[in-house]
């Protein structure tokens, strides 16, 4: 089981009135330490804070079974998938891209490689060794110039001190941050702030999105928090989901060299070739995650999304067809269909689960549903279990240095934004670029310091 780096006790937080402040980052993730990194390069104090026992958990199980960094396509192919906001997270990506992000692994000693895919990763496939060379580096800074960044864990952020009387939260001193931790309330004032806070996605691993109502008072419009990255909830036959029968025996089976494709009511279309994963309510995997966007949206309009599932990609209509007319003799139909065609297990029970009696029989009618099922979804998972968020902050109530345009000297990076994008790397790699770009605000709001 991976080990979480252990951070050091804290340091003593500084007095409100002390002449001069730190940087705050709230949020111990890739996008929050990437901003404490450009920060101590330029010799900034810089105080990180987060809920958790220990620093980026949520990296540490993402990289579990192989840290995705990047991705190796050219870079304007690498923006297009970002989608609505590819305008502009395309700045913050031409400021810290896809190389950039291997250049910065190989700077903490990691040495990385393409895979087949064209997905970036670790030579060592994990996250751990990256992020103890990292936290060393924040922690004991050897360049010249850099200030070491101080941790201070088990701190849950509040909201704003003053938010609830007359006071100012924010003024020329700074903004005000009032946190929970094991010795009881604490209040510090921070000369700028950086929330790095993440979407509402794995809350046991500190993102809950409690931050919505205190980025409100800031002043910000947020758009809700929603599953990306998702699973979905099937409508089955019947509307009511998977019968007992085929979840208690096919749940967590693959479905693999298969394709999807679907078309939502604004002419957008998604085809892919692939696999997934049926799971107890319906369907997730990779295949899944890539058209999720798509088909929640499509849901929250229509009420429900219909994909068609291709199970023999590779072959024909005809040769299809062809195969199924061959006399079966008295052999069933599921042997029938695993000697003419090699469909077996869950690919023959899903025609089961969801084709008529009549359909079954029907020659022409199962070659269709065999190269075009309609898999019927009527909601995503809950946003707990996704991958990532979809919603958060509005890009428009940043200026393009992340910075809270009604709450001067208060910035947001990462999947706290109101941003996605598919797995693949491409998450990771703009929630360090908008690291990148907040702290860059920071530096140029501090007096036009070097990055």
């Amino acid at each position: 089981m991976t080990s979480h780096p252990t951070p050091p006790a804290d340091s003593p937080l500084p007095p409100a009135a002390s002449p001069t402040l730190p940087v705050a980052i709230v949020g111990a993730g890739p996008a929050g330490l990437m901003v404490a990194e450009v920060l101590s390069r330029a010799g900034v104090a810089t105080l990180v804070f987060d809920a958790m026992p220990s620093v980026g958990r949520k990296f540490l199980l993402a990289g579990k079974g192989g840290l995705n960094l990047t991705h190796s396509e050219p870079l304007e192919a690498f923006i297009s998938r970002y989608g609505d906001e590819a305008g502009t997270v395309a700045g913050w990506l031409r400021d810290f891209g896809p190389q950039a992000v291997r250049d910065w692994a190989a700077s903490l000693g990691i040495d990385t490689f393409v895979g087949s895919s064209g997905r970036v990763f670790p030579t060592e496939m994990k996250a751990a060794p990256l992020l103890r060379a990292w936290l060393q580096r924040l922690r004991h800074p050897v360049a010249p110039g850099a200030a070491p960044v101080r941790f201070h864990m088990r701190h849950r952020w509040r909201g704003w001190d003053g938010a609830e009387t007359a006071a100012p939260m924010f003024d020329a001193a700074g903004a005000r941050l009032r946190f929970e931790s094991a010795a009881g309330r604490k209040s510090i004032q921070a000369r700028a702030v950086v929330l790095a806070l993440g979407g509402a996605s794995w809350p046991r691993l500190g993102s809950d999105g409690a931050w919505v109502p205190w980025l409100q008072q800031a002043g910000a419009v947020v758009a809700a928090l929603l599953p990306a990255n998702c699973g979905f909830d099937v409508a089955g036959r019947d509307g009511a989901g998977w019968t007992p029968f085929f979840a208690e025996r096919f749940a967590g089976q693959p479905l693999k060299n298969v394709s999807i494709s679907f078309s939502d009511a604004l002419g957008r279309r998604f085809e892919r070739r692939g696999e997934f994963v049926l799971t107890a309510t319906g369907v997730e995997g990779s295949l899944i995650y890539a058209a999720s966007r798509l088909l929640r949206e499509e849901i929250a309009r229509a009420g429900s999304a219909s994909f068609q599932l291709n199970l023999l990609p590779a072959l024909t209509p005809e040769r299809v067809l062809a195969e199924l007319g061959h006399a079966r003799g008295s052999r069933s139909l599921s042997s029938h269909l695993k000697s003419r065609l090699g469909l077996g297990g869950a690919r023959t029970a899903l025609l089961h689960e969801l084709l008529t009696p009549e359909q079954l029989k029907d020659p022409v009618a199962l070659a269709r549903a065999i190269q075009s099922l309609p898999i019927t979804l009527r909601a995503p998972r809950p946003v707990a279990e996704a991958i990532s968020t979809a919603g958060g902050v509005r890009l428009a109530s940043l200026s393009e240095d992340l910075e809270l345009r009604r709450a001067p000297g208060v910035f947001c990076a990462g999947e706290m934004l109101d941003w996605e994008a598919p797995t693949g790397g491409y998450l990771l790699t703009a929630c360090l670029a908008s690291g990148v770009r907040a702290a860059r605000g920071v530096l140029r709001r501090l007096g036009g310091m070097n990055a």
